[in-house]
């Protein structure tokens, strides 16, 4: 099953397990392993892909690696990072280029054994600052983009090849096709992977891993964690699996009931209901970063799973504390070597990696990505009204209101920001309050800016893209929706308070309602609707709505939703007391990621 490998060197990228899990998809079998990899475990394998990362080539604190991979005559395949240690190590220049590029391209392909039966212009994916220059001797061009002359470059004679673009990510047009030509025309390898056979080892694993021993399931009822729950059920068997299932009062309306009372359907164990809203308010209060809302919320989540687990008595040693932990929660906390670290996942808090240490953690779905997750759903029987549902994260809407210890000044825009959105039309404001992003593979905290205008889709789309782009002040863009105009904007003290938790849940009640009616539910990937702590216009605070388009969350665009729906989105939500306007996300990831926090 195995013999035909391609190997993923991990040089800190966010995309490095996607990158695999794309070869996985075409039926090899792929490994990820650090850059320092023996030369005699690299020859084993049909090719080798150097991942991207955060760090610069030329920098003091590069990413330490083998240098023998260029002598091996294994096909190697570098992206973006990857390209550019082809360009540096082999005689080439790299450099910090003048524009960033960050999300959509157009590329222009020349024809060659990578791009057989691409198009020769297609839309791909970037996420980068450096560049190469100059190439390396016995290099030659194979493709470039508006911003990058060397997107796409080639030593054909010793089958070395470097993309700028990401080809793993859905955004990426003919992605897929170009793994494909590698690993296939190029390394020769033979489809012989399968999700069917990724069940059967998985089965086996949680069997060896958990032994004697019982799983108590951390439950939040999303898809991740109800997949788990079947998975480790179908593996020990549901006498053996009590899930936990904890109301912290950030779920949505009606949220913990649903839960409940789908997941008891399903016969895969217990379900035990806490109810610890005013538990998770109190530890909270007054908190405003996100990144210490995010520990607190994991911390506790475990406090109460160890109180509840002494109140059924368990016998110390014979638990283990199961998690739907996927592949994104880790990648993002910093989970790989060489990666930075974006937000810290609430099963990534710190309480929670000393159980890992100590081997107190089972955690079956780990290396997956959501759509994987989903089809190990299907492989498992699960009914797709809960496979399909929007993904929700563990911390909920905690992480969905934003909050703020202060009062602040309005922030004007720069500018260079505002000649470019008045050039389409829009006037730009800088909103007094940050958000978390993702900018070539690196953690930002920046300001959101607010465009107002005419709406199409369109024009705000590239001015986002330009502006986010250009500026490193800027990681997130939001257009107006309604009221036509705002005339002031005031940044509010405001802190995790159960009014502005019945807000949002019924901002985003109507958010769902109206998407479920109007039949868009199943092409959004997700619906993030967030709170803001600015007065606008005096009226209440603000609404903004996050729909994306994405398949594994580690990319992600804006969804276009029909306007329409989203009018009436808006006018509903305008008439729930204490909000003062409606705003639409139309930001990529990268550089902002799903969630604001």
């Amino acid at each position: 099953m195995e013999a035909d490998r391609i190997i993923v060197l991990d040089f800190g990228s966010q995309y490095t397990h996607l990158l695999a899990r794309r070869i996985r998809e075409l039926g090899v079998y792929s490994q990820i392993m650090s850059p320092t990899v023996s030369s005699a475990e690299l020859a084993k394998s049909k090719g080798i892909i150097l991942s991207g990362g955060p760090k610069s080539v030329y920098d003091k604190d590069a990413v330490a690696y083998n240098p023998q991979i260029f002598s091996l005559g294994v096909p190697i395949l570098g992206l973006c990072y990857g390209e550019q240690l082809i360009g540096h190590t082999l005689g080439g220049k790299v450099e910090l280029g003048k524009v960033k590029e960050y999300g959509s391209a157009k590329f222009q392909a020349t024809k060659t054994e990578l791009f057989a039966a691409v198009l020769p212009n297609s839309t791909v994916w970037m996420s980068h600052g450096d560049k190469v220059l100059v190439l390396p001797e016995g290099f030659s061009k194979i493709g470039s983009t508006k911003d990058c002359e060397f997107a796409a470059i080639a030593d054909e004679r010793r089958k070395i090849y470097g993309l700028q673009f990401h080809p793993e990510v859905a955004h990426s047009q003919e992605g897929m096709k170009i793994l494909s030509n590698f690993v296939f025309r190029i390394c020769g390898c033979k489809p012989n992977w399968t999700m069917k056979g990724y069940l059967e080892k998985k089965i086996t694993e949680v069997q060896k891993n958990a032994g004697n021993k019982n799983v108590f399931l951390l439950l939040s009822g999303g898809v991740d964690s109800t997949v788990c729950l079947a998975l480790i059920a179908k593996a020990l068997g549901a006498q053996r699996v009590h899930a936990l299932h904890v109301d912290t009062g950030f779920m949505r309306k009606g949220e913990s009931k649903l839960v409940v009372e789908e997941l008891e359907k399903l016969g895969c164990g217990k379900i035990h209901l806490v109810e610890a809203q005013d538990k998770f308010l109190q530890k909270l209060d007054w908190v405003t970063d996100p990144e210490e809302k995010r520990n607190i919320i994991g911390k506790l989540f475990v406090d109460i799973a160890i109180e509840e687990l002494n109140n059924i008595s368990f016998e110390p040693g014979t638990w283990l504390i199961g998690q739907g932990t996927i592949y994104p929660d880790t990648i993002e906390t910093g989970g790989n070597e060489n990666s930075n670290k974006i937000k810290t996942h609430h099963n990534r808090a710190p309480i929670i990696m000393e159980m890992i240490e100590k081997g107190m953690v089972i955690e079956p779905l780990k290396d997956l990505y959501k759509d994987e997750v989903r089809e190990l759903g299907k492989l498992l029987g699960l009914p797709e009204k809960l496979v399909n549902r929007h993904p929700f994260p563990g911390p909920g809407l905690a992480i969905r209101i934003l909050c703020s210890g202060t009062k602040d000044v309005n922030l004007e825009a720069e500018k260079e920001i505002m000649k470019i959105a008045k050039k389409e039309g829009y006037a730009a404001t800088i909103l007094p309050i940050k958000a978390v992003g993702v900018q070539g593979d690196n953690r930002t905290y920046r300001n959101a800016l607010l465009l107002e205008g005419k709406f199409d889709y369109e024009a705000l789309e590239r001015v986002s893209t330009k502006i986010t782009n250009s500026f490193n002040s800027i990681n997130r863009v939001v257009a107006l929706v309604f009221p036509k105009k705002i005339n002031s904007i005031e940044l509010k003290a405001a802190f995790l308070t159960k009014s502005r938790i019945q807000k949002l849940q019924e901002a985003d009640f109507a958010a769902t309602q109206i998407l479920a009616k109007t039949k868009q539910y199943d092409s959004i990937w997700q619906f993030p609707v967030v709170l803001l702590p600015i007065d606008f216009n005096k009226n209440g605070e603000g609404v903004v709505l996050r729909p994306v388009e994405s398949k594994e969350a580690m990319t992600a665009k804006f969804s276009k939703i029909n306007k329409s729906a989203l009018k009436k989105m808006a006018t509903r939500i305008l008439k729930i007391g204490g909000i003062g306007a409606v705003m639409l996300d139309i930001t990529h990831k990268p550089p902002a990621t799903i969630e604001w926090e």
